[in-house]
């Protein structure tokens, strides 16, 4: 059995010497650093010696590594020179590393210090969204006078992406939701005997805002996280750069068609979501209320108005701007590293549906005044 061992002596001058002997590699029992800390008091200097180490192991880094926080804990010198070099490269590097606070509480920082703080992290948030805007618009203007490098089967793709492939997780939510707002209907209208206006419920409230809100959150899970990955991914690969190096606008190659193809299809998509939403709210009408579906879809028609629809699909492109920017923002601007693109995926996320609701929140009221 491996045995290790510490002489320590105190020398003239004051000067602690401690000796390290036998080996230390693969020891089942280790001398503790307490002791020789004990034997600090007193001491001007601290010197290793290690002629007699047979051999070692992070054992002997760490017991020596207590013992030097230690002296310099009590602003005492400590001279390990005499340690292998391997033992000495390694102290080098603990030292270098910080070791990571888990416990204790940070300091409070000040009121004005904290607001200060907030004010700049949300002034440069708001910069940096003006600037993509921005670039956004020029390029924008660049394709329509003919000189933005626009990859046309890039913005087909995108666009099948974004259309027909999320037709079938639209129908789902948008049937699901007009089946709930009949019931939710249907549960007061009964107390006056008016069922038959649970088409007009769903029917308005489908084509006004929840059609173009579930597509436009639909689209904001789904499409527009897969945008921040994408964008996020090319960054960290280092695919942007090499546009940016054969002078290809980024915005225009990658963005553009993006922005372009969901705009295109979300009016599509939320006039796919009134429609099954009707069709939800139908089942329940025909189903437990006991309409008929001849009845029903008249009232659902005659409820609608062009403006009322009108209305709703432009929403809808307001969320795809919204969705389509906030993603390939956060692609654009995301860091080297893949945790750096599972968060830009996730704020993308998060930014799209807040600023959704928001937009609708603001468009409801612009609409009230204007009498849409």
């Amino acid at each position: 059995m491996d045995v290790a061992r510490v002489d320590i002596d105190r020398g003239d001058g004051g000067a602690l010497r401690i000796t390290v002997r036998g080996s230390w590699r693969g020891a089942v029992h280790t001398p503790s650093p307490a002791e020789a800390e004990r034997a600090l008091a007193g001491a001007a200097r601290v010197i290793f010696d290690a002629r007699d180490l047979d051999g070692w192991d992070t054992r002997l880094v760490s017991y020596v590594r207590s013992i030097l926080r230690t002296c310099e804990a009590r602003g005492l010198g400590a001279d390990p020179s005499a340690l292998p070099t391997g033992v000495r490269q390694l102290l080098a590097l603990a030292a270098a590393v910080p070791e990571k606070q888990t416990g204790g509480a940070r300091p409070a920082e000040p009121f004005l210090a904290r607001l200060g703080n907030r004010t700049l992290v949300t002034l440069m948030s708001i910069r940096t969204v003006a600037a993509f805007l921005g670039e956004t618009g020029i390029a924008l203007a660049r394709l329509v006078t003919g000189r933005a490098r626009f990859p046309l089967s890039e913005f087909w793709v995108v666009t099948e992406e974004c259309g027909p492939r999320a037709f079938g997780i639209v129908a789902l939510v948008s049937m699901l939701v007009g089946l709930i707002l009949a019931f939710m209907g249907a549960v007061q209208l009964r107390h006056f005997g008016a069922q038959i206006f649970v088409a007009d419920l769903v029917a308005i409230g489908m084509a006004r805002d929840m059609g173009a809100i579930m597509a436009g959150i639909i689209m904001a899970g789904r499409t527009g996280a897969a945008f921040a990955a994408q964008l996020g991914t090319m960054t960290v690969n280092e695919e942007i750069d090499a546009l940016r190096t054969m002078a290809i606008s980024p915005v225009e190659y990658l963005v553009l068609p993006r922005v372009l193809a969901l705009v295109t299809m979300m009016p599509l998509l939320c006039l796919y979501s009134v429609a099954l939403g009707i069709l939800g709210g139908m089942l329940v009408g025909v189903g437990p209320l006991g309409l008929g579906v001849r009845e029903y879809w008249s009232h659902s028609i005659s409820a609608l108005g062009v403006t009322m629809v009108a209305g709703g699909l432009f929403k809808g492109s307001v969320y795809g701007v919204i969705v389509a920017c906030a993603g390939c923002m956060q692609g654009m601007a995301c860091g080297r590293s893949a945790e750096a693109v599972g968060s830009a995926t996730t704020t993308a996320v998060v930014r799209s549906i807040v600023f959704i609701i928001v937009a609708c929140g603001v468009l409801t009221v612009v609409y009230d005044v204007i009498g849409i």
